[in-house]
């Protein structure tokens, strides 16, 4: 990416009122981009049950699953026992979405929103069901702090 990015034009999403309209954005649609630091590309369909089909550096996603915090999008992937939990904050400028790490602040991710499933993540993924738990990581998962 070559235009650099005036952080005054970001629109912050999150805090009150933001984790509902990132959810609005982001359920029934794929949110796509590359990782900060490594470059490595991402591609997420949003189902409105909480699964997210797609991959994840080029990995497809078995079990991943997406919900929303009072301040942040959340994402986990696992079973209750060995549970990976990661919560970001929205920030959007233009048809740009920043996630930050939560806690901490850093940039993990920038990507597009994009309606409906446009790379076809959901045709021969395999059924799981998320159950919402992020409080369910094992303590030593990294969880939004409030």
């Amino acid at each position: 990416m070559r235009a650099p990015i005036a952080l005054s034009v970001l629109i912050v999403l999150m805090g009150a009122g933001g984790a509902a309209r990132a959810a609005e954005r982001f359920e029934g649609n794929t949110v796509a981009g590359r990782y900060a630091g490594t470059n490595r590309p991402f591609s997420e369909h949003h189902h409105p049950d909480g699964r997210a089909t797609g991959h994840n550096r080029g990995v497809p996603n078995t079990d991943a699953c997406w919900t929303t915090t009072a301040d942040s999008v959340c994402y986990y992937y696992g079973p209750r026992e060995t549970r990976r939990t990661y919560c970001f904050t929205v920030e959007r400028s233009d048809r740009l979405y920043i996630l930050r790490r939560q806690p901490g602040g850093e940039i993990n991710a920038m990507g597009t929103v994009a309606a409906g499933d446009t790379e076809g993540a959901s045709a021969g993924a395999p059924a799981w069901n998320c159950d919402g738990l992020i409080s369910a990581a094992p303590p030593s998962a990294r969880l939004a702090r409030r």
